[in-house]
């Protein structure tokens, strides 16, 4: 990477044991854009090889978690891929699910499966793309001022990029979260399963880094070994091959848009 700005921060607690991973981007209320999901991705790999530390802790600096992707934002730049997905610059259908498969559902993949423990500490709104960011992590510590909220429907896909929302809330909840596009409380979340804990606001992080804490106390390859086991279980009920075709099914919906928006002579975003 050249010089940018910093929308990541990274910090370590309890004698080294927790890491503390922010997001500092409060202005846009955490949008990710490029040099977000990176320079995130970055701090992930610093925590999963200190072995110093045993669990790892995601914030976010301001009233609101994240309120989703910023393809547009300031701070992007072009980026060498990660993983085999083929060229971001390709025309049509392919240079978009190449972009989204990196970013994306390969970038997320990876966050969740790192070999230590993650806790989200989640405030104020949860949109779309920042679901994501929450559901990679193993627990999820949320204020009671928090809200969550998919409206991909109507942007014309079936959810987002790392589609879980059958195991995150059960069948008919994550149906009625999609086709609504409505707003879930704190208190929604925490009866669908979505959320492990509820807490004041005030008390959010304390809570969250307590909890880790408590947790890096525990024997580390122990944790892995457990992290490891019942994520198995999730791709032995179908979880990875259930979230490959709903990405491709989401590249079907862009592509509809895409067609209607070039009938009505119009630009699809990011074009």
């Amino acid at each position: 990477m050249s010089e940018e700005e910093n929308f990541v921060r990274y910090e370590t607690r309890s004698e080294g044991a927790v890491a503390l991973i922010t997001l500092s981007r409060a202005q846009a209320r955490n949008a990710q854009n490029k040099q977000m999901t990176y320079q995130l991705n970055d701090a992930f790999s610093q925590a999963a090889h200190d072995d110093a530390v045993h669990c790892i802790v995601l914030a976010a600096d301001g009233p609101d978690f994240s309120s989703g992707h910023d393809l547009k934002g300031p701070g992007q730049f072009d980026a060498d891929p990660h993983w085999v997905g083929g060229s971001w610059t390709r025309p049509g259908a392919e240079g978009l699910m190449a972009m989204e498969e990196e970013m994306y559902l390969h970038m997320c993949r990876r966050w969740h499966d790192l070999p230590k423990p993650t806790i989200a500490a989640v405030q104020g709104k949860v949109i779309a793309g920042g679901l994501m960011l929450m559901w990679v992590c193993d627990l999820i510590v949320c204020a009671d001022d928090a809200q969550f909220r998919d409206m991909t429907v109507d942007f014309g896909v079936n959810g987002v990029e790392w589609f879980c929302h059958p195991w995150e809330m059960g069948i008919r909840k994550a149906k009625e979260f999609l086709f609504t596009g409505d707003w879930f409380s704190a208190e929604d979340a925490a009866d669908s399963g979505m959320v492990n804990r509820v807490v004041p606001a005030a008390d959010l992080l304390n809570e969250a880094l307590a909890l880790a804490e408590r947790i890096a106390s525990r024997p580390q390859f122990a944790l892995k070994l457990a992290k490891l086991s019942v994520n198995q279980a999730l791709d032995a009920q179908g979880f990875q091959m259930a979230q490959q075709a709903a990405f491709s099914l989401q590249h079907l919906g862009h592509e509809h848009v895409r067609a209607e928006m070039i009938r009505q002579g119009l630009t699809f975003p990011g074009e």
